[in-house]
C-alpha cells in the first residue's frame, strides 16, 4: 500500500515534536530545585496573575470591566496585526491536504479547546449587573460569538498557512510562527500580548464563578457565606476569594494539558445541563414566568431522521471485518454517546421535544466523547464528589426543601 509523502512527513514531524516535548519535561524535572529531597516545579507567574485577576474582580464590576476592555483591545489589536502581517507569508501549499486528520480530528481539536466557550456562558452570570438583561445578554452573546468565530477562522488560516500544522503544537504558536520567519522582535511582542490575552480570558472566568456560587447560595444549595456581599465593593467577597484559591493552586502545580482537558469537558457538561434544563422547562405544564425564551421547533421527525442518517453513513464506512483493536478503553465514551443519541431520538419522537436544545445537548456530548478515558474518569470522580456535597447540603437547606416542610 502506498503511503502519501505528506502523511510520512506529518508522522515524522509529530514524532520529533513528541520527543522534544519529553526532553523538555525531563530537563524541567532534573533541573528543578529540591527541598528535603522533593523536587519543586511551580508556575509562579501563573500564581501571580491569578492573584492579580482575583483582586480586580474583588474590587468590583466597574474595575473588572475597565481592565477587561483594556486587555481585549490589546488582544484584538495584536490578533489583527498577526492576521494582516501573517497573511503576507502564507504558503497555500501548507493547506494541502486541507483536513489531514478528517472530521474526527477537527472534533478532537474543538473538544480540546472548548474551555474558550466559558466566556459566552459567563456573560449570563452578570445578569443582575445589566441595565436591560433581556435585551443586552442575548445580543452580547450572539455578537461576541459571531465575532470570535470569524477571528478564529482567519487566525487559523494564517497560522496553518505560515507553517505546517504539525509545528503548531507548542505553548505559544502565535509567537512561534514569527520566530520561524526570523522576526524575533515581533515574536517577542506577540508573546507578551499572549499573556495579556490569557489574563483577559481568566478575568471573565473569575468574574462568573463567584456569581454562580452566590446564586446557588441564595437558593439554599450552598452555605450562606457564599452569598456574602462586601459592604464597600458590592461583590460576592467570599466566593471571589475562594475562586481565586481554587484556580491558583492547580495553576501553580498541575500540568497545563490536564487542566485544559478537564476544563473543556466540564464546560461541555455544563452546556449539556443547560440544554437539558431547557427541555425540562418546555415540557412542564406549569412553566415558570420568564422573559428569556428558546424558540420551539418540533423535533419529532427531524432529529430521529438525522440519527438514522448518521448511523447509516457510519455503517457504510465501517469495514465488515471487525477486529478486537476497535474496542479499546478509549472507545466507551463514543459508545455512551450513541446510546444517549438514540435515547434522545426515541424521546423526541414520543414526546415531541424541541429541536434546538436537543442539537445543543447531542453536539456537546459528541465533543465530550472525543476526550480520553483518563479525562473521563477524572471528570466523573470530581462530578460524584461535587454532587455528593451539593445534594447532602441542599437536601436539608434548600428553599425547595423548606417549602415542603
Amino acid at each position: 500500500m502506498h503511503i502519501p509523502d505528506w502523511m510520512t512527513m506529518d508522522y515524522l514531524s509529530a514524532k520529533r515534536g513528541f520527543a522534544e516535548g519529553l526532553a523538555d519535561q525531563s530537563a524541567a524535572w532534573t533541573d528543578a530545585p529540591q527541598i528535603f529531597g522533593f523536587r519543586l516545579i511551580m508556575d509562579i507567574p501563573a500564581l501571580l496573575i491569578v492573584f492579580l485577576i482575583t483582586y480586580i474582580v474583588f474590587r468590583g464590576i466597574k474595575e473588572s470591566r475597565s481592565a477587561s476592555n483594556l486587555m481585549v483591545i490589546i488582544k484584538l489589536a495584536v490578533i489583527f496585526f498577526v492576521i494582516v502581517l501573517g497573511a503576507y507569508y502564507v504558503n497555500t501549499d501548507n493547506w494541502s491536504p486541507f483536513t489531514p486528520t478528517g472530521f474526527s480530528g477537527i472534533m478532537k481539536g474543538v473538544s480540546a479547546v472548548f474551555f474558550a466557550y466559558i466566556g459566552f456562558d459567563a456573560i449570563s452570570t452578570t445578569a443582575e449587573e445589566c441595565k436591560n438583561p433581556q435585551r443586552d445578554l442575548p445580543r452580547g452573546m450572539i455578537y461576541s460569538l459571531i465575532i470570535c468565530t470569524v477571528v478564529y477562522i482567519l487566525l487559523a488560516l494564517v497560522l496553518t498557512g505560515m507553517v505546517p500544522y504539525t509545528k503548531l503544537n507548542v505553548g505559544d504558536p502565535l509567537a512561534m510562527v514569527f520566530d520561524e520567519r526570523g522576526m524575533k522582535f515581533i515574536s517577542g511582542i506577540v508573546a507578551v500580548s499572549a499573556i495579556i490575552a490569557t489574563a483577559s480570558v481568566l478575568l471573565v472566568f473569575q468574574l462568573g464563578q463567584p456569581r454562580i456560587w452566590m446564586s446557588m447560595s441564595r437558593d439554599g444549595l450552598l452555605p450562606k457565606i457564599f452569598s456574602r456581599i462586601h459592604p464597600k465593593y458590592g461583590t460576592p467577597s467570599f466566593s471571589t476569594i475562594l475562586t481565586g484559591i481554587v484556580v491558583a493552586v492547580p495553576a501553580l502545580f498541575l500540568n497545563l494539558g490536564e487542566v485544559l482537558s478537564l476544563t473543556s469537558i466540564g464546560t461541555l457538561f455544563a452546556f449539556v445541563l443547560v440544554c437539558g434544563g431547557v427541555l425540562v422547562l418546555q415540557q412542564r405544564k406549569d412553566k415558570p414566568a420568564s422573559k428569556f425564551k428558546v424558540p420551539y421547533i418540533n423535533a419529532q421527525f427531524i432529529y430521529p431522521a438525522l440519527v438514522i442518517a448518521a448511523i447509516v453513513l457510519i455503517v457504510n464506512k465501517v469495514p465488515s471485518h471487525f477486529t478486537e483493536d476497535i474496542w479499546t478503553k478509549d472507545t466507551w465514551p463514543m459508545a455512551a454517546f450513541w446510546v444517549i443519541a438514540i435515547t434522545m431520538a426515541v424521546l423526541a419522537f414520543t414526546r415531541k421535544l424541541s429541536l434546538l436544545p436537543i442539537l445543543g445537548m447531542i453536539s456537546c456530548f459528541y465533543l465530550m466523547a472525543q476526550e480520553t478515558h483518563k479525562v473521563w474518569m477524572r471528570f466523573l470522580i470530581w462530578l460524584v464528589i461535587g454532587l455528593a456535597i451539593y445534594f447532602l447540603y441542599s437536601y436539608w437547606n434548600s428553599k425547595l426543601a423548606k417549602e415542603k416542610e
